[in-house]
């Protein structure tokens, strides 16, 4: 199993906030989108929102729940293949991990 680096275990303690704030912003401007669609009724709306949310809250547990060092590298991984972490924050992490990242994204 890999360790993450101390220099990257601090990367991701600042990047996980921020990858959390762009994951939330996402989900509400689809909740937006949702409530302003007036072919469908309200009640209709009111549902998908809540599957949107619903969905959404396992989404947020599984990728950003319990940030521990034994999963930050799949944590990252995660967070990376939503598009969650800019290129210049993937490119704050050291060459191995941005290696190992990479090999977990390819399995």
């Amino acid at each position: 199993m890999w360790e993450i680096k101390e220099t990257d275990w601090k990367v991701l303690r600042r990047v996980h906030p921020l990858a959390l704030e762009r994951f939330c912003e996402r989900v509400l401007a689809e909740i937006d989108r949702v409530s302003r669609d007036g072919s469908k009724s309200c009640h209709a709306r009111y549902l998908q929102i809540f599957r949107i949310i619903k969905q959404s809250d396992r989404e947020i547990a599984r990728l950003f729940d319990n940030p521990r060092r034994s999963h930050a590298l799949t944590m990252l991984a995660q967070i990376r293949s939503h598009g969650l972490l800019t290129e210049d924050e993937f490119f704050r992490l050291s060459p191995e991990t941005r290696g190992v990242i990479q090999m977990l994204l390819a399995g």
